[in-house]
C-alpha cells in the first residue's frame, strides 16, 4: 500500500528520541534547534528509532557545538562501514547563536541538554536546551505538584 503526501510528512516530522530525564533534571531556561552532522549508517539507524538520550550533553570547544555520549545504535546491514555508537557529533548553529551559547556555558555555569532528536523536512534535528541543574528538593517539589494537579483533574471528572 502506497503511502500519501500527508503520510509521508508526517512520518518525515516524527520524534526519533526524546530526553525524559532533561525536564527532570535541569531547569529549562531556553531552546534552541540545531542541525546535527552524521554519517549514512547513523541517519539509517535513526530512522530505525535507534537513539538514547539519557546521557548525552552538549560542549562548546574553538567557537563550535558538539553533542557527546548521544547513543545511536549501530545499523544492522552497515558492516565494515558502520559508526561509533557514542562519538562527538557536530552541532550545526549560527554563529550569534553560539556566541550566546558560549557566554552562557562559560560565564553563568549553565549546560546544554539536547531534549529531543526529530526529523524535519528529511533532515535530522536536535532541540538543544540551555538548562540548570535542579536540586533535589526542586525535584521533590515538582513531583509534589505534579500529584497535586492529577488529583484535582480527577476529582473535577467526577464532580
Amino acid at each position: 500500500m502506497a503511502k500519501t503526501a500527508k503520510e509521508k510528512q508526517e512520518q518525515n516530522d516524527a520524534v526519533i528520541a526524546r530526553n525524559k530525564r532533561a525536564r527532570h533534571d535541569y531547569h529549562i531556561l531556553e531552546t534552541w534547534e540545531a542541525g546535527i552532522v552524521l554519517t549514512g549508517t547513523e541517519v539509517k539507524a535513526l530512522r530505525d528509532g535507534r537513539a538514547n538520550l539519557t546521557d548525552a550533553y552538549g560542549n562548546v570547544r574553538d567557537g563550535e557545538v558538539f553533542l557527546l555520549n548521544m547513543h545511536v545504535s549501530p545499523y544492522e546491514q552497515g558492516n565494515t562501514f558502520n559508526h561509533e555508537a557514542t562519538r562527538t557529533r557536530k552541532l550545526l548553529l549560527h554563529r550569534n547563536e553560539i556566541r550566546r551559547l558560549i557566554g552562557s556555558v562559560e560565564r553563568q555555569g549553565l549546560t546544554l541538554v539536547p531534549l529531543d532528536l526529530h526529523f524535519t523536512k528529511g533532515k535530522v534535528k536536535v532541540t538543544l536546551a540551555l538548562a540548570k541543574g535542579k536540586q533535589q528538593h526542586d525535584k521533590r517539589e515538582d513531583l509534589r505538584r505534579r500529584d497535586d494537579e492529577r488529583e484535582m483533574a480527577r476529582v473535577a471528572r467526577a464532580r
